[in-house]
């Protein structure tokens, strides 16, 4: 009776977290950013090998975007920059 109980649940493929800011406005490579951790700054969202990244605008550094999403949000800690 207790056969089926304990399943695991199969993950939908390429369903992760949206690329999103903390306001769940969608972000996309070329916009600037204020990141909230790293001590980033103003960054500005890469693509590259098919992959994320923020590059701070101050110091070239480079953190992949999956490292910013709080664990109890599920948002990013960044924030869109509008354009000047």
């Amino acid at each position: 009776m207790l056969f089926g109980l304990f399943k695991k649940k199969k993950k939908s493929a390429g369903q992760g977290p949206a690329l999103v800011d903390m306001d769940q406005t969608p972000l996309e490579p070329g916009d600037r950013v204020e990141v909230f951790r790293y001590d980033l700054g103003v960054s500005v969202i890469i693509e590259e090998d098919g992959k994320y990244y923020y590059e701070s605008e101050r110091d070239g550094r480079r953190i992949i975007w999956v490292k910013m999403i709080d664990a109890s949000t599920k948002t990013q800690k960044v924030r869109k920059l509008q354009a000047d």
